[in-house]
């Protein structure tokens, strides 16, 4: 039963599949820019004849849900209920965040998103014995300088936050941290990984129920905000 995950939350287009429980899953990532819109069926399209599977037999479609970049989520969004409607199969929303966490391997995830205008999208997860994840910090938009801090000091700090706001993120959060991983972006196959669950449980949405997750509402700031910022 192949199952599917799309990830166009950042500059980078990632898809996996999952077409076998006992095997791993296959994914793939491009570095497409703002070409989410005009490359995304075509690679889909691609790693589905490199793997035997038609479009016709996918049972589900995982997406992200956010945060992210807006255009690119709704450009996920938008193909994943394209697919889903025409297939007839339901979806399921994923976190970026919480896919991060899940990138990072640990036990607790501390996740930062570079969201523009001198702000991150951050939350903080702990994972649990059957591998899902609790919420210790709930998602939300803030400046570096205001994020959060957790208890503890053996939070895996991932995500490009750390990368845009280091100096910020260290200062606040930095005595917490037991590593970092500044580079990582949200990516389809912990998407997947985090969605087959919710898949198995019938924890799903139809395709006209796809929707997104927006942490604030303003995506750009006006020449004088900018200013001021």
């Amino acid at each position: 039963m192949p199952f599917l995950a799309i990830d166009t939350s950042s500059d980078q287009l990632s898809l996996a599949i999952s077409h076998d429980p006992a095997k791993p899953i296959v994914a793939r990532e491009w570095a497409v820019g703002q070409k989410h819109a005009e490359l995304t069926l075509p690679y889909l399209k691609q790693l589905l004849s490199e793997q035997g599977i038609a479009m016709s037999e996918l049972k589900g479609i995982a997406y992200p849900c956010g945060p992210g970049s807006f255009t690119g989520l709704r450009i996920g969004c938008g193909i994943t209920q394209g697919l889903a409607y025409a297939l007839n199969i339901p979806v399921v929303g994923i976190s970026t965040l919480q896919a991060l966490a899940q990138a990072s391997g640990a036990i607790r995830a501390y996740v930062c998103i570079d969201a523009r205008m001198n702000q991150v999208y951050c939350a903080a997860y702990e994972r649990q014995a059957d591998q899902s994840w609790r919420e210790v910090h709930a998602a939300q938009v803030c400046n570096p300088e205001d994020v959060p801090v957790p208890e503890g000091c053996d939070w895996f700090g991932i995500g490009t936050g750390f990368h845009s706001y280091g100096a910020a993120l260290q200062e606040r959060i930095g005595a917490h941290l037991s590593q970092i991983d500044a580079a990582r972006q949200a990516h389809a196959r912990e998407m997947l990984q985090l969605a087959l669950p919710q898949f198995a449980k019938g924890q799903v949405q139809a395709a006209h129920e796809a929707n997104l997750v927006y942490l604030r509402d303003k995506v750009a700031l006006k020449t004088h905000e900018r200013v001021a910022k």
